[in-house]
């Protein structure tokens, strides 16, 4: 890949939303630290998105708090006195605990500011999922609407699917909506899907290194949509505009090798760059005429297919939820996408997933935000990583939230108060082996951009 070949426009725009969306959950599960350690009259020295070693983009003190934006974008923190956090004040901690101090608060104040963001973080998911439902209802493509079938790619092949198939069940549960057959099957325990071929139903089964393998492939190489190749917009100076390819121009052959649907089409101009075809076309469903079209370098004839299923004739349907009914499923998405990551957590260890293919950094969030601006898409993801990030954050180890609140809640038990020099190696530890774990999946990203 070169740099040239790279569409920097949806990569600016993938950036703008991953750095809109992760300072919305940044700020905001910070400030569920901040006020309950305001109000339990804790001094807040520091309040900042990203981190800033060294330097700040910008920072401005009010009061006793100096509010800034850092430099590098791996989250967000606040600086309450006398806690042992990420700043590793030593010295503060070498001298006697104040009023005002963290450490001088009794332990369920302490631990109501430690759950403060990971709180915030769930109840945000909430209400972005009843806005979500509200506003937009939520679409899904029944398998029996799928008309012409799936396209099977190569994982899809490799288990026994064909172009054509009409996937059913994953396991004994129907598939709701056919746009999420590869979450289907990696989030199920079965290894048997039922599909409809040529009217007949028949079983198919797997392993679970099919599942291994679409969670190395993130899901694609599997099954998609079978649609056929209607041209959205002809590209101005291109190729297909030079041989007067029009708007809604169906096209259905290359040469002699017909092409109904668009990965027939991409299979016959496989090889063919920079080569004259010619392009069969069916225009306004009745007429049907030959265009010499030069493909180009990249094998591109200067098109934008139709890829929205409604414009194709697909019937995909459409739930609409009033407010109040809007609430209940918020919560019920709220809980269904944190036990679908959980599952996912769990698949690493149980040999469905390699640490290796889904670790990833902010490189690889940044990645999932689609090239285009979709309000739907970015509220939807956005609420998702509000509960990855509520859920990691709740893991009991040193150095996350979930780390304190567990010490927090021993000495509730025990009546005993870890001694703030046990807290700091727990701490310094804590941070280690996060440092680390960034700095490794940062390097599988930078890896797999170059490779």
């Amino acid at each position: 890949m070169t740099l040239l070949a790279i569409d920097w426009s949806s990569v600016g725009i993938k950036t703008l939303q991953f750095i809109l969306s992760f300072s919305i959950l940044v700020v905001l599960h910070e400030l569920g630290h901040y006020f309950p350690a305001k109000w339990f009259k804790c001094r807040v020295e520091k309040f900042y998105l990203f981190f800033n070693p060294w330097f700040s983009l910008f920072k401005k003190k009010i009061g006793e708090t100096e509010w800034g934006i850092g430099w590098i974008p791996f989250g967000g923190y606040v600086k309450i006195s006398g806690m042992v956090d990420e700043s590793m004040d030593k010295e503060q901690m070498k001298l006697p605990p104040k009023p005002y101090e963290f450490r001088s608060k009794p332990a369920w104040q302490r631990l109501i500011i430690m759950v403060g963001g990971v709180t915030v973080n769930v109840i945000l998911a909430i209400i972005i999922f009843i806005g979500i439902m509200w506003k937009w209802g939520e679409e899904f493509l029944p398998a029996k609407n799928v008309k012409y079938g799936i396209v099977a790619d190569s994982l899809g092949e490799r288990v026994g699917l064909k172009d054509g198939d009409v996937i059913l069940k994953v396991g004994d549960k129907e598939v709701r909506n056919a746009l999420k057959y590869a979450g289907e099957v990696i989030l199920s325990n079965a290894h048997e899907m039922t599909v409809l071929r040529d009217g007949n139903e028949m079983k198919i089964t797997y392993t679970d290194e099919l599942i291994k393998s679409l969670n190395k492939s993130k899901g694609d190489f599997f099954a998609d949509v079978r649609m056929p190749f209607v041209v959205e917009e002809v590209t101005k100076g291109g190729a297909a505009d030079k041989s007067g390819l029009l708007k809604e121009d169906r096209i259905i052959a290359v040469d002699t090798v017909p092409t109904p649907f668009y990965n027939d089409f991409v299979k016959a101009v496989k090889g063919k760059s920079e080569k004259t075809i010619q392009l069969k076309i069916l225009r306004n469903d009745k007429d049907t005429l030959v265009k010499p079209v030069t493909l180009t370098k990249e094998g591109k004839i200067g098109v934008q297919r139709i890829s929205a299923l409604s414009k194709l004739g697909f019937k995909s349907d459409t739930l609409h939820y009033t407010l109040a009914q809007s609430v209940p499923k918020g919560f019920e998405m709220c809980w269904t996408s944190l036990n679908r990551y959980v599952t996912g957590i769990g698949q690493l260890f149980n040999g469905k997933a390699n640490p290796n293919d889904s670790l990833g950094s902010v490189i690889s969030i940044g990645k999932i935000f689609p090239g285009i601006w979709d309000w739907e898409a970015f509220w939807t993801l956005t609420a998702l990583f509000s509960i990855i990030l509520a859920f990691m954050n709740i893991l009991p180890i040193p150095g996350l939230d979930g780390g304190h609140a567990l010490f927090c809640i021993v000495e509730i038990v025990t009546g005993k108060k870890p001694s703030d020099k046990f807290m700091e190696y727990a701490q310094m530890v804590g941070m280690v082996l996060l440092l680390g774990l960034m700095a490794y999946a940062m390097g599988l990203d930078i890896w797999r951009l170059f490779k």
